[in-house]
Parts: structure tokens; C-alpha cells; sequence
């Protein structure tokens, strides 16, 4: 089995290479596991953080160059599409967005296309694919109305990832994923990106800016459960998706004040601290653009899962990142 994780690099896509190389095996439909011979790690970035092991292959290239994007598909089996422009990026710079986030995404449908292998794919998408009138809670069926530049690119890369499995191109299925929390490394130009700031840089030491209100909530999921939920959307069989390829994942809700009162609970005052409340409204009319919460029945029914609590998120966060609570920066 040969692997192909565009946005590799990224550190979703690490983790999902580090779940990868534990299991050792990739299952799907319900089969036996099938032993994996290659990594392909696509970036278009070269980095020294991913997993050392012999069947991971780093790739450094162009989502949108065919040549590039033909060479790692070749012999890909299955592939993870995560490579993309950030929200607040591909808001600043219009021609930048879609040039990676929707041609990117058909070069790599066409590639795929052209191999005449129908190989499986998932590709992240986003709950910024909603907007405009919000109801407090987003069902299943409800009707994307993106209100911002990257949730219209990943609008199109669900149906663009639909049509070509429709067209039996591909064996395709879009996950929209909650906003993820915590991230390690650097924060990066997602509007979303204060979600982990605020939390990560006061354990680290770090004094910290949040650029929305106390009171702006948020629908979240853990990097343990989306890495989760990756894998799952590639096991599950074909019949479980049928015409219906794209899937809101389960999360939770809070606001930016609670997840500021879980960190001075667990770290303390000295460490909640460290994080300024500097309102940037820019980043708050995008984020407010943003559903607050799913019902997300039919991934449930499917065997998605959310984290329960932000408590949990945020011990999680430090267990897996930090080494657990005695590394804490106090």
C-alpha cells in the first residue's frame, strides 16, 4: 500500500504520517489490513519535522505543477489532500487562494484521474464552507453559503472531489473539519489561528494577543480526534458515503473566555496571564462568519467522535505536546 499526503509537511499531516507508521497497516473496507510500503509526504515547503523512517519519502513541490503532482501520484493508492492556503491567507490574497486551494485540488483529481486507478481520497475541507443567516446549530443538510474567499475554495473542492467520484474517477470523501486545537509550532495566517495561540504560548512562557472578544465562541476538535477522523473517512467502505460525499465532523463549542478560564485552572493565573485581549475586527468578522455548532448525526452514526470537553483538549494538548503538566512554563 502506498500512501500520498498532500500537505505533509503541515503538522496534521505529520501526525497522520506518525499514525500511519504505528499502525503499520492501512484497512479499508473492512478487509484485512494491507501492509504500508511508502509515505509520500507532498509539500510545498521542505522540513526537517517529519518522522524518520525508512518508508517515508518527503516530496518538496507545487500543488498546481502537473508534472510534480503526477510524479507523487503515480503509485498512490491513497491519498490525504490537506495541502491549502489558510483562511485569513487566502482572504488577503485572492489570486493566491484559489490558485492552491481550488486548481491545486483538480490538479490533483486530474492526476489522480489520470492513472486510471480510481485510487480512495480524502480531502479537508472546512466549516467555513458555511455563512450568512447561522442558525445556532448546522445540520447535515444544510446549505453552504460561504461568506469568506477560503470557505468558497473549499465549497468548490467538495463538489470537485463529488464529481469525480461520481464520474468514477475517484473514490472521494470531504471531511469539513471544526477549527483545530491546540496546534503546536508557530502560529500561522488561519483566522482561526488565535484558537491555539491563546492556549499554546502561555504554557510555553509567552505572552500572547486574542484579536476576538471574551465572548466569541467557537466549534472545536483535537488534533487526536481529527487525526482519528482522517483515518476513519478513509476505512469506511464506499456504501457508507453513496452520493452524499461530504461529512461535518463532530466538535465541541466554547467561547474564548472559557478556554482562557480551563488554562488558569490547570496552569494558573500567572500563565491565563500572559494573554492580551486586543480586538482585531477584521479576524472577528471572519470568525463570526463561522457556525458555532453541528448536529453532525450521520458522522456520529458512522463512528466520528468529538473530544467531549475542552478540559480534555487542553490535557490532551499537553500530554502529547508538552510531556505533561510539569513542563508547564509557570
Amino acid at each position: 500500500m502506498r500512501v500520498l499526503i498532500t500537505g505533509g509537511g503541515g503538522f496534521i499531516g505529520r501526525r497522520l504520517a506518525e499514525a500511519l507508521l504505528r499502525s503499520g497497516t492501512v484497512t479499508v473496507d473492512g478487509g484485512a489490513p494491507q501492509p504500508i510500503e511508502r509515505i509520500t509526504l507532498f509539500d510545498s515547503v521542505a522540513g526537517a519535522g517529519h518522522p524518520q523512517d525508512e518508508r517515508i519519502e518527503p516530496v518538496t513541490g507545487d500543488i498546481t505543477d502537473r508534472a510534480a503532482v503526477e510524479g507523487v501520484t503515480a503509485r498512490a493508492d491513497v491519498v490525504w489532500h490537506l495541502a491549502a492556503v489558510v483562511s485569513a491567507a487566502a482572504e488577503a490574497d485572492f489570486d493566491l487562494g484559489y490558485r492552491v486551494n481550488v486548481d491545486g485540488t483538480r490538479t490533483l483529481l486530474e492526476a489522480l484521474r489520470g492513472t486510471g486507478r480510481r485510487p480512495r481520497v480524502v480531502f479537508a475541507s472546512s466549516f467555513a464552507v458555511y455563512g450568512g443567516d447561522l442558525p445556532p446549530v448546522v445540520g447535515d443538510e444544510f446549505h453552504p453559503v460561504p461568506q469568506s474567499s477560503y470557505g468558497t475554495q473549499k465549497a468548490i473542492g467538495e463538489l470537485l472531489v463529488a464529481d469525480h467520484s461520481r464520474k468514477g474517477f475517484v473514490d472521494g470523501r470531504s471531511l469539513r473539519l471544526p477549527t483545530i486545537v491546540v496546534r503546536p509550532g508557530k502560529a500561522n495566517k488561519a483566522a482561526s489561528s488565535f484558537a491555539s495561540s491563546i492556549i499554546r504560548e502561555p504554557l510555553a512562557g509567552r505572552e500572547v494577543v486574542c484579536p476576538v472578544g471574551r465572548d466569541t465562541a467557537i466549534y472545536i476538535l483535537s488534533p487526536r480526534r481529527v487525526t482519528e477522523a482522517l483515518l476513519r473517512a478513509m476505512e469506511l467502505p464506499e456504501s457508507a458515503w453513496g452520493v452524499h460525499r461530504t461529512l461535518p465532523l463532530p466538535g465541541i463549542t466554547t467561547t474564548a473566555g472559557a478556554m482562557v478560564e480551563a488554562l488558569q485552572t490547570v496552569a494558573g493565573p500567572a500563565v491565563a496571564g500572559r494573554i492580551r485581549w486586543e480586538p482585531d475586527p477584521a479576524i472577528q468578522r471572519i470568525v463570526e462568519t463561522w457556525p458555532v455548532g453541528a448536529d453532525a448525526r450521520r458522522a456520529r452514526s458512522l463512528g466520528f467522535t468529538d473530544d467531549g470537553t475542552f478540559d480534555a483538549i487542553l490535557l490532551a494538548h499537553i500530554e502529547d505536546e508538552l510531556g505533561g503538566a510539569s513542563a508547564i512554563a509557570r
